[in-house]
């Protein structure tokens, strides 16, 4: 679990070695308003992935061509998430994420998608990561093997400091089963 008192702590002394009072008006307040900051965006830090998946586990087998050769496929496209890089604890913004697969007897409810990729977001990571969790944990709950994610997202590391590319995106992608190989499929991601 996340350790608030610790947090406010530590942001207490990232204050003074800032240079800052952290006992000035505007900032008496500031640890505890991080702590209770970092609790909300970096609840996914505590789930595993297998946890994420019971949690979010609402499928439906009902109108599911069951039928081996069905062409079904289920998309949804430009989710809203945001993260944090554990490599400079900074804001991984405007991410689209683009989550298919191919159905084997059940769906998963379309708000549960959404609820995933929202979850998964909110951990220290790489976007590359965010793609890889987000499909373990489609897979375990669709049982499907035939899994993609795509992501398109900003980072502040980039376009706020360092080499300050402000228009730059990032674009991962994790294709899993038949959408590594069947172009046809790859064409829904776009």
């Amino acid at each position: 679990m996340i350790d608030k008192k610790a947090i406010e702590e530590h942001i207490r002394g990232i204050l003074i070695a800032l240079g800052d009072d952290p006992d000035r008006e505007g900032l008496l307040e500031t640890p505890k308003r991080v702590a209770e900051m970092y609790e909300e965006v970096f609840a996914g830090m505590n789930y595993t992935n297998h946890e994420i998946a019971e949690m979010f586990d609402k499928t439906f087998e009902d109108g599911v061509d069951r039928n081996v050769d069905s062409q079904s496929i289920v998309v949804m496209k430009d989710i809203d998430i945001f993260s944090y890089c554990e490599h400079h604890l900074a804001l991984m913004y405007d991410m689209k994420v683009n989550v298919a697969y191919v159905p084997k007897g059940k769906v998963i409810g379309l708000s549960k998608v959404a609820r995933v990729c929202d979850m998964v977001g909110r951990r220290l990571q790489l976007q590359e990561k965010i793609g890889k969790d987000i499909a373990d944990i489609m897979t375990e709950i669709t049982g499907s093997e035939d899994v993609a994610v795509t992501i398109e997202g900003c980072h502040s590391c980039v376009t706020a400091r360092g080499i300050k590319k402000t228009n730059t995106k990032t674009f991962t992608a994790e294709l899993r089963g038949s959408f590594k190989t069947d172009p046809a499929l790859q064409l829904y991601l776009k």
